[in-house]
């Protein structure tokens, strides 16, 4: 049998194709291991030259390196915050230093805008970083922005003070639940929800951060699912 030139190309057309298939898996096999760790190290070099940029100028000549070798040390602008923030925290844990921190709280209450914005602040990262806080330690889902639309939250606290008093009238006991938005989970809104009507899950948060992060795309795995799977498999352990 007689092969012609287009009975050439026919064949040749399944394997240009294959090719070309394998080299895109490839490319974005090779972007999905990539890509996280460039961003990784962009946001942490980033975040490592903002801190130098901010403490470096401050520092005395003689402490200061890149003054006096041939090139830059990055970082240590970042080292020299953390041992001076350290060391505030050290010096305020005494009775001195409790005395001149309420003093300087005093003045800054007396000034008009300032006072606002420092209580504000203040009250949040005693929250977020308080040793006891349960705050954002449980992921719930709750109807939202109406009946039928599920959406992913986290509970912040038992509702307080006087919106639980007025709204225990109407609805009883409620938690205050922190609704991050994608794909920027700082950002979102803060619902005051029926203590009922959350369903908790048994996700993490930094889970549900991913999950709310890349728009349902990274899903955790379904814990429940898997202790059913190991009971099951001790199971026919104890029977074998």
């Amino acid at each position: 049998m007689r092969v012609t030139k287009t009975d050439k190309n026919t064949d040749n057309q399944p394997m240009k194709r294959s090719s070309i298939t394998r080299l895109r898996n490839y490319f974005f096999t090779g972007l999905v291991i990539c890509a996280p760790l460039a961003i990784t190290a962009y946001l942490t070099w980033t975040l490592i030259e903002w801190v130098d940029g901010w403490v470096k100028p401050y520092l005395p000549d003689v402490y200061n390196p890149d003054l006096y070798l041939p090139f830059s040390v990055p970082g240590f602008g970042l080292i020299v915050a953390v041992i001076v923030i350290t060391m505030v925290g050290f010096l305020t844990a005494n009775l001195i230093g409790k005395s001149i921190l309420s003093y300087g709280e005093y003045l800054l209450s007396r000034m008009p805008v300032v006072r606002n914005i420092y209580s504000a602040l203040k009250q949040i990262f005693e929250t977020v970083f308080k040793e006891d806080s349960d705050s954002f330690q449980s992921v719930v889902i709750v109807e939202y922005p109406r009946k039928g639309i599920w959406a992913l939250a986290f509970v912040a606290t038992d509702t307080l003070g006087e919106v639980q008093d007025n709204l225990g009238k109407i609805t009883g006991k409620t938690v205050s639940v922190f609704l991050p938005t994608t794909p920027n989970p700082t950002s979102g809104f803060l619902l005051f929800v029926p203590s009922d009507e959350v369903i908790e899950l048994d996700m993490s948060v930094e889970e549900a951060a991913k999950l709310v992060i890349s728009a349902g795309l990274v899903a955790p795995e379904f814990k429940e699912a898997t202790n059913k799977a190991l009971e099951k498999r001790s199971k026919e352990k104890g029977e074998s």
